[in-house]
């Protein structure tokens, strides 16, 4: 029983489901004993291996600025820094940065050492087919030293067959180069930046271009782009772990008491990503001078994982690779029994073996998916490895993040609500409330105060007015400055300077609130605490209300009017906000007090609400066509948000992704209550992000189970728990992300999707693929594109294999009827690296098929109740691997014991069981390809050849009778130029008519086999029309492809001495070839009939229509297109 090539893809979703399994139980079993992780020696012995670590790292490293005053790091570096205004620092001029940039080189580290092209070459040669061959070359050339008389015609034979392993393996060393340069150049798109004050201008440099003295502004999710001395920070944590095994964040500000410089609290390092909050550090150390290019093999990488498609292929190579050598093993020995000659066995032996195996396939393959990255690039999507390429054509489920993504990431202010009024900043079709004439109002100028004061938004510059700055920091931020900045009175800088920040809580997905304490004063002291954040967290936080001009106790009332409120603003798809703020008391809090964020030495409780703002990020221009599109290709559209439900249920219907009734919805619309809703009555559902701890796992299937699903007030740990779940129920899931936190669900998708303008470093460095627009729309063309890779992919190996059985059935004719060597194992390999390669490769460029889209099928490897039980059974079967006590993770076994295991493996009854169990979905070679290839098209080719050689022959006058006789005759070997002459009814046939008869019999297989594989080149095109049409010929390549193929025949066949080496005849009547013709259209007749019959039997399962669907332009998208068309 063969392997079923689909066997990866469950394999790699069984091993998530344990391991989902797994976590979860050591998450739920609680200790006993409460000192008891204290004393595990488990956990002391993995600190003491940190410990170690950073003791040995730090003896290789030279830094010493840690332990000196930010005015000798200045003096040193010959920087002006400002530590009490650190944005207003001067930094290092232009000239100065140049010319330490030119002395000390750009701020690169020297690429680890990789394999030589040599050592890739080699392994290319040490692949199984090209072992085989050189084998098979050596062979022929034992047999020719034992007998060269007898074996001489096959002095070539052997020097081409070792030639072509090192051609084929020379071929596949070339493409992997080609794909990494391309991928590298690629990568070369978007290179890291970083932002730097130089001049007192804060600006963006690429990272390579940074210097010693550089003085760098670092904020989440950035990567550090060199070692810095930390001289002005607000809640800014590093992760150290790469460095220094540190599993914690580490908090990096002014001030330092270790001397260890990898422990030194003001250092932060080369190639740490900022995990929150904001700093200015001055550069120290670049290149190969930093802590990571001082550590060897520091920069290694890890290995990739085998993708499924290319573990399909392998195995499919593999099994192709036994069958061949088994056949031939027992060919060797049928021919060692009948005839007793070894040199005679030997080499019909290499013939079958040559013929069974599709020797190009993998460099095609490669190309192939080479080709498909460069032209994925050009839709704006850039895969970081080709295995991207093929998983973004196989998600079943994409989770997606609403700002930045599907919105425009351009928060502007809609709507104010404060002291009891409803404001509308914008007059847009709609809008509810009066306008702001005063921004003295009561409560209008306090939110205005608090959105100039409460925030952590950058300038580039501040000698411009607002409107041509470049904000740095959250859009919602951008958009509340912009706001307070156009209403306030007074200049917008000139009010910062004037109410000093002295203390700051920066926004995390924890709390979801911004605080801030100011030099405010008022009658009862001289600070005021500001906050802003999630208006149901900041509820929680207030006591009073500002209301008709007065503070009033917060009462039941008032917590109704701001639910009421609430609920308007997020129903209409607005973010919303809410503003307190509270006076703090000067006897408390007096203006030299000194607050400690970590001690929380200030009040959490009776602050003043001051009211809500809400701001709009409409969708994007074609996202609603995007993501019905998506919908339709039966793939799970998931919105993974931070905001209120009701907001991202709005967002979701304009967007396609809500289109039915939730729960709710139902409830309303008959009059029950929700608990009386069943499951089969809604479609939609949206989970709010506290409740997921509490979920069980058949709740979570639920949720699952619904077409339309919205996680809101999601934090970073609920967005790799929702992943985790989807792939524990097998799907391929693709994950977008463009923050810091969002890094640990990039890694753990089978996609993750990075953004490249609004996305971090980070984020950048954990996906797999980067979105080079933004667009959420791009991601569907990525989608649509990897489907085409994938069927074309298909359609490719449908065409290649198709010449192996024209090729296998002459060399068991050969030695069971027998009859004369009918095709050689030279023609075999002129035939499968020369015009196979050539004609396959043009698939890469095969447009879709017009008519019903790729994107109307559902998923290769759907998710079906049915296909869930079978994954879950399966993992029943398999118990989890044992969990290593120093990592926490599974143990990972050794290379014996896994190759003792893959013995053992088919021994067992699970493997058994395993193998057994049929599979849902696609696979890339499946029953119906291989029945095509080798039973249908392949005996239709190997019948015309068969026709075209015997009826060559018999132009000679050998008829197939006479053929068999000669090449049964024991006595004396025929068809050599040098056998006996052959009497029969009366003709003699010399030693050389004979042969050159023979030849030229051997060229008409050649030509047959090439004619039936061009117009198999055509019908391998058709899957859901009939081989026929303008569509046929769209792919002006495949013209290219099989007229080099017959340039290369023709070359081979009339040009001497090639026709000498490959054994064919230079008198070939084409004439001849027009039985192949006619065979051609006998198969393009019957792949026609077997179409129609299989519509019949088996019809394409084309996904089910989506009621309510909006797949017409948007109100914005119309307005732009008619802008431009007036404009043009």
């Amino acid at each position: 029983m063969s392997k079923d090539p689909s066997d990866n893809v469950e394999s790699s979703a069984v091993q998530r489901t344990i391991a989902f399994s797994s976590a979860s139980n050591l998450r739920s079993v609680p200790s006993r004993d409460p000192g008891a992780s204290a004393a595990r020696p488990e956990t002391s012995g993995k600190a003491d291996v940190e410990v170690k670590q950073t003791e040995d790292l730090s003896k290789n490293v030279d830094i010493t600025e840690h332990l000196l005053t930010l005015d000798q790091v200045c003096d040193k570096y010959k920087v002006q820094a400002n530590a009490d205004h650190a944005q207003s620092s001067y930094g290092l001029s232009q000239t100065q940065a140049a010319q330490i940039l030119a002395e000390n080189g750009p701020n690169t580290l020297t690429p680890p050492k990789k394999k030589s092209s040599l050592q890739k070459y080699l392994i290319c040669l040490s692949s199984v087919f090209n072992l085989m061959l050189i084998l098979s070359g050596i062979l022929v050339y034992i047999v020719l030293a034992i007998d060269y008389e007898s074996n001489k015609s096959n002095v070539y034979m052997g020097a081409i067959l070792i030639g072509v392993a090192f051609l084929n393996a020379g071929i596949e060393w070339y493409q992997q180069r080609k794909s990494e340069n391309t991928l590298a150049a690629l990568l070369q798109m978007i290179p890291p930046k970083t932002h730097v004050i130089r001049e007192g201008k804060l600006e963006m440099v690429q990272s390579a271009n940074v210097v010693t003295g550089d003085i760098l502004y670092l904020r989440m999710g950035d990567k550090i782009p060199a070692d810095c001395y930390v001289y002005a920070a607000s809640d800014f944590k590093i992760d150290n772990s790469s460095l220094t095994g540190e599993s914690e964040p580490q908090e990096r500000g002014p001030g330092n008491t270790m001397r260890n410089p990898l422990e030194a609290t003001n250092m932060a390092f080369n190639g740490t990503p900022a995990v929150s909050g904001e700093a200015y550090a001055v550069v120290v150390r670049t290149g190969d001078s930093t802590v990571l290019g001082q550590i060897a093999g520091m920069t290694a990488g890890e290995e990739k994982a085998e993708s499924p498609m290319n573990h399909e292929i392998s195995v499919f190579v593999r099994i192709i690779a036994s069958v061949a050598l088994v056949t031939a093993l027992v060919f060797f020995i049928t021919g060692m029994c009948m005839y007793k000659d070894f040199a005679f066995a030997i080499n019909f032996a290499i013939g079958t073996f040559v013929a069974f195996v599709p020797e190009g396939l993998p460099a095609t393959v490669t190309m192939l998916l080479t080709i498909a990255a460069k032209r994925m690039a050009a839709e704006n999507v850039l895969v970081k490895d080709l295995q991207g390429v093929e998983t973004l054509g196989a998600i079943t489920c994409l989770a997606t993040d609403k700002t930045g993504t599907l919105t425009r990431n351009q928060m502007v202010v809609t709507n104010v609500w404060t002291n009891g009024f409803m404001y509308a900043v914008t007059r847009a079709h709609g809008d509810v409330g009066e306008p702001i004439d005063s921004p003295d109002a009561t409560g209008v100028r306090e939110i205005l105060l608090t959105s100039t004061l409460c925030c952590s938004i950058k300038f580039d510059r501040t000698d411009v007015p607002m409107d041509k700055r470049q904000l740095l920091g959250d859009a919602t931020e951008s958009g509340l400055v912009r706001f307070a900045a156009s209403k306030i009175r007074g200049d917008f800088d000139e009010v910062q300077a004037q109410y000093k920040k002295v203390f700051e809580v920066p926004f995390n997905s924890a709390n979801k609130w911004m605080l801030s304490v100011h030099e405010l004063a008022h009658e009862n002291g001289p600070l005021t605490l500001l906050m802003k954040g999630a208006p149901e967290r900041v509820l929680r936080l207030c006591s009073t209300i500002l209301r008709d001009g007065r503070i009033e106790p917060l009462t039941d009332k008032h917590k109704q009017d701001f639910e009421e409120t609430y609920q308007f603003m997020a129903g209409r798809g607005h973010r919303v906000l809410a503003f307190a703020r509270l006076a703090l008391d000067g006897s408390k809090y007096p203006a030299d007090y000194a607050f400690n964020r970590k001690q929380a030495n200030y009040p959490e409780a009776g602050y003043t609400f001051m009211g809500l703002v809400s701001l709009e990020d409409p969708p994007k221009h074609g996202v609603r066509e995007a993501v019905g599109r998506c919908r339709a290709a039966g793939i799970q559209v998931i919105m993974v948000t931070g905001d209120h439900p009701l907001t991202a249920e709005a967002i979701g219907r304009k967007i396609n992704l809500v289109v039915g009734e939730t729960r709710n919805d139902v409830a309303v619309r008959t009059g029950r209550d929700v608990s009386e809703v069943g499951e089969d009555e809604y479609d939609a559902v949206v989970v709010h992000g506290e409740s997921l701890a509490g979920m069980s796992d058949a709740e979570w299937d639920a949720v699952f189970r619904k077409p339309e699903v919205i996680f809101a007030r999601t934090s970073p740990k609920n967005k790799l728990e929702i992943v985790a779940r989807a792939q524990a129920l097998g799907h391929i899931c693709g994950v977008t992300g463009d923050g810091v936190n969002d890094s640990p669900a990039l890694k753990k998708a089978d996609l993750g999707i990075a953004m490249n303008d609004s996305g971090s470093d980070v984020s950048k460095e954990a996906a797999s693929m980067i979105l080079l627009d933004d667009n959420f729309a791009t991601i569907v063309r990525g989608i649509e594109e990897g489907r085409l890779i994938f069927a074309n992919l298909k359609k490719s190996i449908r065409y290649t294999v198709a010449h192996s059985i024209p090729e296998v059935v002459p060399q068991i004719l050969y030695i069971v009827v027998p009859l004369p060597p009918m095709i050689t194992s030279i023609m075999i390999l002129v035939i499968d690296l020369g015009f196979e390669i050539l004609a396959a490769l043009t698939y890469a460029w095969e447009p879709a098929e017009p008519g019903r889209s790729l994107m109307r099928l559902p998923p290769r490897k759907p998710v079906t109740m049915h296909s869930i039980a079978q994954l879950r059974a399966r993992a029943q079967r398999h118990p989890p691997p044992p969990i290593d006590p120093s990592t926490g993770l599974p143990a990972k076994k050794g290379r014996f014991a896994r190759t003792a295991a893959a013995v053992k493996a088919p021994f067992t009854r699970v493997w058994w069981q395993d193998r057994m169990q049929k599979t849902e979905g696609e696979v890339l070679v499946d029953g119906e390809l291989l029945s095509w290839s080798y039973l249908e098209a392949g005996l239709i080719s190997t019948v015309s050849a068969l026709l075209v050689f015997f009826v060559v022959l018999n132009r000679h006058g050998i008829s197939p009778r006479q053929a068999r006789l000669m090449a049964k005759e024991t006595d004396a070997t025929y068809f050599n130029k040098d056998s006996p002459s052959y009497t029969y009814n009366g003709r003699t046939f010399t030693g050389e008519e004979q042969f050159y008869a023979l030849n030229e019999a051997r060229t008409g297989i050649m030509f047959s086999i090439y004619i039936l594989q061009v117009f198999n080149l055509f019908i391998c095109k058709a899957r859901f029309r009939l081989p026929f049409g303008r569509f046929m010929f769209r792919n002006i390549r495949t013209f290219y492809g099989f007229g080099a193929g017959l340039v290369l025949l023709v070359l081979v066949t009339y040009i001497p001495p090639l026709n000498t080496v490959f054994n064919s005849s230079y008198k070939s009547i084409p004439l001849y070839w027009l039985i192949a013709v006619g065979f051609g259209c006998l198969l393009l007749a019957y792949a026609t009939a077997r179409m129609l019959i299989l519509r019949k039997s088996h019809p394409i399962r084309w996904n089910p229509t989506i009621d309510g669907l909006h797949m017409h332009p948007t109100v914005w998208s119309t307005r732009q297109r008619t802008k431009s068309i007036e404009v043009a």
